[in-house]
């Protein structure tokens, strides 16, 4: 089967390459690096059973990217099962004093790149009636948090997103889940001094997504919230 990761060289997406590359996925990825995008095909192709993995760097905020890489997947990649909508970042900032176009940005990146890029490769599901869709959320879709008003309205949406695709997908046969994990070993948390396992490892969030798709036809996981053992911080 074949799936499509957004925002796949580092962190939570390159792990999610790894889980399913080694249940024997085909894959697309996709990031704004191609280098570092190719680096990922090289190690994948060497680490596991994986025997294809084709790469195309893209700015999820530029539509016209999203169109290219939408027409590039469906000419390499068809029938598409899986879509990973992972892409994104985190911006701090206040509502009163951010700085101009931060929450323009946040969702940008956040929100509407999966809104687009799910519209275009939508139909190639629909068309073989098979596929599941999984938008990373965050624990700050449920809860607003000082210093993150941005982040918070932008992951709002994204859940808000998942929930309204997962109603009018309903009897099309393709599930929809939203995951929502709390701090997690990424870039967004690099040089934070806190003991190791205070954060959750990319990994496991992995394995939660392998274990969703692995599911049969009749059920789907709607959501999954994963916080640190130790709760959020």
């Amino acid at each position: 089967m074949n799936a499509l990761i957004t925002g796949a060289s580092k962190g939570i997406g390159r792990a999610i390459a790894f889980e399913l590359a080694s249940r024997g996925y085909s894959l697309f990825l996709t990031a704004r690096s191609a280098h570092e995008l190719e680096d990922l095909r090289l190690e994948l192709l060497g680490k596991t059973s994986c025997k294809q993995v084709h790469c195309h760097a893209c700015d999820l905020t530029d539509w016209k990217q999203i169109d290219a890489l939408s027409e590039s997947v469906l000419q390499t990649m068809s029938p598409l099962y899986a879509l990973i909508n992972n892409a994104g970042r985190f911006q701090p900032g206040n509502i009163l004093d951010e700085a101009p176009g931060n929450m323009e940005g946040m969702m940008r990146i956040n929100f509407e790149s999966a809104y687009h890029l799910t519209r275009a490769v939508l139909p190639m599901m629909l068309a073989h009636k098979r596929g599941h869709i999984f938008n990373m959320c965050s624990v700050a879709s449920l809860e607003a948090y000082p210093g993150g008003s941005s982040y918070c309205i932008s992951k709002f949406a994204l859940l808000g997103f998942s929930k309204c695709l997962r109603e009018e997908l309903k009897h099309s046969g393709i599930k929809v889940t939203a995951v929502m994990p709390g701090a997690t070993w990424s870039d967004s948390w690099k040089g934070v001094d806190l003991p190791k396992e205070r954060l959750m490892e990319a990994e496991d969030v992995a394995r939660a997504i392998g274990c969703a798709i692995d599911m049969g036809p009749s059920a789907v996981v709607e959501e999954i919230i994963m916080r640190p053992q130790a709760g959020d911080l």
